[in-house]
Order: C-alpha cells, then structure tokens, then sequence
C-alpha cells in the first residue's frame, strides 16, 4: 500500500539496480519525470528539425508558379524546389505534406504533452507531500508506451508510400487515400493509439495521487495551483482521448477492414470523423497549456516576492476552462456548414473562454505589481508568455467570429494563430518550468547569461515568426502548400528568420542543459530563497531529492499558513 508522508519510512534494505538498469527499471517518479523530459528534449529538436525543412522549401521558391510557367513555355527543367519536381532533394510533393504531418503529430503528442507530464511527474507529488505517484509501476508504463509510439510514427518515413500526410487532423478522404498500398496512415493511427493510452494512465495516476496522497495537514483549499493544473488536466485527459481513440479507429477500420464510417461515396460521413476528432482536440489545447498556466503562478509569485494573487479565482477559472473547453469544439468547423444558431453558439461560446483567461492574465500582473521583481530568466520567460500568449489569444478572439473564419480557413492565419499560442504560449512555459525547476531535479543551475541569449532569441525568433504567418494567411496564402505566388516572399522570409532564431535559441539551450551537469552542486533546499511566498513542499527537500522524497512531511509552507486574496 502506498505511504503518504507523513508515515516515516521503514527500516529495510531495498535491493537495487545500478547504471542503466536502474533507469530502465525504475519505478521513481523523479527519474520517470526525468525521462519524460529528455525524451521531449530529444521530440523537440527532431520536430523543430522537420520544422526547419518546411522553412527551407517556403523560404526558397519565391515566385515558383511563374518560374514554372515560365519553364514550361521555355521546354527547360523546372527550378530547384526542395519537395517537387525531380530535381528536388526528395523530388516528391507529398512529402513535404509528409513533414507537415509529421511535424505537428511530433511537437503535439511528443513533445508539448508529455513535456508538461515531465514536470507534473517529478514536482506535483513532492508538491503535495506524497512519497511517490499512487501507481508507480503504471507510471513506469505509461511512459515506456511513448518510445514505441514515437518509433512506429518516425519510421512510417521508411515503408512504401512514405509517412502519412492528411495533417495531423487526418480528415477523410484524405487519411483514406493509399489504403492496403500505404501503411505509413495506419502506422500514425497505431502510434496515436499508444500515445493515447499513456495519456490515459497518467490521467488516472495523477487524479489518484493528489486526491489520495496530498498530505493530510494540507486542505484543498491549499493545493497548489499546479496540482490543481495537473487535476484538471487529467480530467480532461481521461474524458477526452478515448473519443480520439474512437475517431482515428474509424478511419483505421475504413482503411483496412472495408467499414465506412467516413467515406462519403459509400454512405459514410467525413463530417461526422470532424467532429468527434476535435471533440478531443479543442480540449487537447488546454492539456497543452493548463499546466503551463499553474506552474506560472509559482514562477510570478516567486521572482514577485509576492503571493500568488487571486488564489480561489485562479482555481475557478482553470476549472471554468476545463468545461467550457468542451463546449466549442466546432469552431473549428464553421467551414464544413452548420445551422446559423448552431453557429452562433460556438461563436459566443469561443468568445467565452476569454473571459476565465482574462482573470489568470490579471492575477498574474496583479501578481506582480508592486513586487520586488528578479528578472531571472524563468521570469523573463514568464512574462515573455503573456506578451505572446496575449497576442495568439486576440488572434483566437478574431477567428471566434463566424464570417472571419470562413474567409481565414485553411490560410497561414490560422497556422500563425496557433503558433503563436502554442509557441508563445506553451513552449515558453516549458521553458519557463525548467529553468525554475531544473536546480530541484538535477542539483544544478542553468546558466543566467546563457539563458538570456535563449530568452531574447525565442522571444524576437517567436514574434517574428508567427507575426508574419499571420499578415501572410491575411493575404491569402494557403496552408500545406509548398509553393507561392510572389506576393508572399518577404513575409516567408521573416518567418523563416524567426524560426532560424528559434531554434538557435534551442540549441543554446540544449547545450546549456548538458553543460548544467558539470557545475558545482546545490547545497540547499531553497536554492531561490522562495519558500515564504510558495505553496508546495518542494523547497522545503534536498536538490534532488532523496529516493522517498521525506523522511517525515515538513509543516504546511508559510504561504498557505497566511489568509488568500
């Protein structure tokens, strides 16, 4: 049975691997929640890679429609383009569709997801003073589910037909082209699958381990706000991704077994896949930025010197979030066609969920204000994150409007929307949690100055970046297309710039966290000096902690001994 904290620990020898047996038998949620973190480490430059390929080819064709008239009436050979022709590097267009796919399954259900479930693994247990997750061994599982996910999508490349390249909304008929010819759709839906059920486990262990095993002195009302984060997240985990289970096994079954529940020709309805797939994926937004929004507060609250403001109206609107976050999914459909109320509903209802993240935005510049700053660099991050996820958000407000949409579908706007929300947004919080968290989980400290370099490129790269998709979609340039009319090349040009910086901001970073190892160790539990002003029990352990976290649960931190907002 699983011990809280409180407990001491018995006296007994525990047999243990070593090296790297221990890791790959390991059961702790520090070392689990540490490979969840290379593992994104490691996701993230290889779709940022297959993002970088995408820029290549949008950055060099310039007037490549012309060009090609232009051949064609001369009888010469078509112009270099990296994705077509036979004089491409891989003379085939599908594949750029390919890495379009690829990209965004990649930096989705690789990277931002279990990214946050890296954090959430080492930190929310220790957190709430529990000794471990309530699961270990699921725990242990859900995260070996992510290599085979991962390999069976990245080597879908290699079999005949290439990888798949519907999007990675995989819209029938496109995701049914090539069926029983090209296995590389089936191999994403298969990885889809894997990934889906490690979700679905780690939803179940985090409900369990907050609800169970927070120790006993610390109320509900005293949770911290990334536990709160964490639950409601895997609330919407656990509810959404059997339907997307349920979307992709149709199209599986279309594929291979002759059923057709989405193939119009024969009586199906591709309509009908629409919506049961963003059913779960409006919703996979917020598991890819709740988390993000609850270990913020921490960061604010911390470098702010100041307690968190707001506190019950921060749990509120993270839960008021979570519901409405199922209730306008097909805003992402006012295209396909829908009865006018029905399309006022979701209009309005989009229009909604600005109203709980306008009171986060609010309590975390309430936050601040009138706090003695340190603009470290996890805070540099942080208040780098509402600059840009406040911009995506207006952006999200301008396609909530049904007329808008319409004239915006499938164009860069849209790609330069939720860029700008997810990189902006969830990657900068990303960013923002480790240099916050890595002295706790490593023993070590980032570097400042090297972390400055990667703050000012991400944020210039970002803006740049996602600024001019969205002037280029303004204009008209359609997406999942790997070539242009003319008038787009300036506005291509500066997202490429933006993305050479971004990922030269990456690899500082990545550079950065190989080097942090080699640097003196931390003899303090509290290496910011924060524990006055935070609510969790991490500060109040060693870096990193022991095996079982506590010997005995220490008392509730200062901040949740004082009254809230």
């Amino acid at each position: 049975m699983q011990r809280t904290a409180n407990e001491p620990m018995p006296s007994l020898e525990i047999k243990r691997y070593s090296g790297l047996m221990d890791w790959l038998t390991t059961v702790d949620h520090k070392k689990i929640g540490l490979m969840y973190f290379w593992f994104t480490v490691t996701m993230g430059l290889v779709g940022g890679f297959m993002a970088g390929l995408i820029r290549f080819q949008l950055a060099t064709p310039g007037a490549v429609i012309e060009a090609l008239q232009a051949a064609h009436i001369a009888g010469v050979n078509e112009p270099f383009s990296l994705f077509s022709g036979h004089d491409g590097l891989f003379g085939d267009q599908d594949l750029y569709n390919q890495m379009v796919t690829m990209h965004a399954s990649v930096m989705i259900f690789f990277t931002i997801i279990p990214g946050f479930i890296a954090f959430a693994n080492y930190i929310v247990p220790i957190m709430v003073g529990a000794r471990d997750m309530a699961f270990p061994k699921m725990n242990a599982f859900g995260f070996w589910l992510l290599i085979p996910a991962a390999l069976l999508m990245l080597s879908s490349f290699f079999v005949q037909g290439g990888a798949a390249a519907s999007g990675w909304t995989a819209y029938p008929p496109l995701s049914l082209l090539g069926a029983g010819v090209k296995p590389g759709q089936d191999m994403w839906v298969m990885g889809i699958h894997l990934a889906g059920v490690s979700s679905i486990l780690a939803a179940i262990n985090f409900i369990v381990t907050i609800a169970n095993l927070k120790a006993p002195e610390m109320k509900w009302s005293q949770l911290p706000l990334f536990a709160w984060a964490t639950m409601f997240v895997s609330i919407i985990q656990l509810t959404a991704t059997p339907v997307l289970a349920a979307a992709v096994t149709m199209i599986l079954m279309d594929r291979n077994f002759g059923t057709n529940f989405t193939r119009a020709s024969a009586g199906g309805d591709p309509v009908l896949y629409q919506h049961i797939f963003w059913f779960y994926s409006h919703p996979a937004v917020y598991i890819m930025i709740l988390p993000g929004f609850g270990a913020i507060s921490h960061v604010i609250a911390a470098f702010s010197r100041k307690k968190i403001f707001g506190y019950m109206g921060m749990v509120i609107a993270t839960g008021s979030i979570t519901g409405l976050g199922f209730m306008v999914w097909a805003h992402h459909m006012f295209s396909v066609g829908m009865p006018t109320i029905l399309q006022a509903y979701f209009m309005y209802a989009s229009l909604v969920i600005g109203v709980p993240t306008g009171i986060k935005i609010f309590s975390w510049l309430a936050t601040m204000w009138g706090g003695s700053i340190r603009f470290t660099t996890a805070m540099k991050f942080a208040c780098g994150f509402i600059v840009l996820f406040t911009l995506g958000g207006f952006g999200g407000l301008i396609l909530a409007l049904v007329p808008i949409d319409i004239t915006l579908t499938d164009t860069y706007f849209v790609v330069g929307h939720f860029h700008m929300v997810l990189v902006g947004g969830s990657v900068m919080l990303l960013f923002a949690m480790t240099y916050f968290w890595w002295p706790k989980m490593s023993g070590h400290f980032l570097s400042e100055k090297a972390g400055s370099w990667v703050f000012w490129l991400m944020f210039i790269g970002v803006f740049m970046a996602f600024f001019a998709m969205h002037l280029s979609g303004a204009n008209g340039m359609a997406r999942r297309v790997p070539v242009y009319y003319a008038d787009f090349k300036f506005s291509n040009y500066l997202t490429t710039v933006g993305y050479l910086l971004t990922f030269a901001s990456s690899l500082i970073f990545f550079i950065d966290l190989i080097v942090s190892y080699r640097r003196p160790k931390i003899t303090v539990d509290d290496p910011w000096n924060i524990n006055d002003v935070q609510q969790g029990f991490e500060w109040a352990t060693s870096c990193p902690p022991p095996v079982y976290n506590f010997v005995k649960v220490p008392p509730i931190p200062v901040a949740d001994q004082m009254g809230h907002h």
